[in-house]
């Protein structure tokens, strides 16, 4: 049964990228179950957006345990994007459907990742690694918005990969461009 419900989720990611307005019936379909299945596991579309919500709200450990080192802040950025680098072109979707009707929803379990990520902003432009032109809040949205907008464009061909977003993230975040070069190091 498990297994099945990981299917649905991975199978929704997948269709809800490709259009963030897909129903149910199209999840069933594309995971090869009916509707019945799905709305067994999920009784609601929200139901799925919480649970895939969830899943990405993982990446609060991910970003804990990167702020745990005792390296500078823009070191501890690039290390925590080449974490999550591997899943942000699933969860680029949550961006959008945040923006809808499960914007309240997806924002109260994405909140710690949101709080992490401002924190780590703040003792990045305390100590002058990071720029001071925007609030610590809004700034680590822009630059974290970044590398899922390179990850959805880079979807389809693979060009770009986690060391451009990694670079382009740092650079937004005021990192001078050869030290940003440099914590990208040998990413792909």
């Amino acid at each position: 049964m498990n297994e099945t419900r990981d299917r649905i989720l991975d199978v929704a990611l997948d269709v809800l990228g490709e259009n963030p307005d897909a129903g149910m019936g199209d999840i069933a379909s594309a995971a090869g179950v009916v509707r019945r299945t799905v709305y067994g596991h999920f009784p609601s579309r929200l139901d799925l957006v919480r649970t895939l919500t969830e899943r990405a709200a993982e990446m609060t450990a991910v970003l804990a345990d990167v702020n745990a080192s005792g390296a500078e802040a823009d070191a501890k950025w690039a290390e925590f994007i080449a974490c999550v680098w591997p899943v942000a072109h699933r969860y680029r979707v949550l961006l959008a459907l945040r923006r809808g009707e499960y914007g309240q929803a997806i924002h109260s379990l994405l909140g710690p990742v949101d709080e992490l990520l401002a924190d780590l902003v703040k003792r990045g432009q305390d100590s002058d690694v990071f720029a001071r032109h925007l609030p610590a809040a809004i700034l680590s949205k822009v630059a974290y918005g970044a590398v899922f907008a390179i990850a959805d464009s880079d979807q389809s061909n693979g060009t770009l990969g986690a060391r451009a977003a990694t670079i382009t993230s740092l650079l937004m975040l005021g990192v001078p461009e050869t030290r940003a070069i440099a914590l990208a190091g040998n990413q792909p």
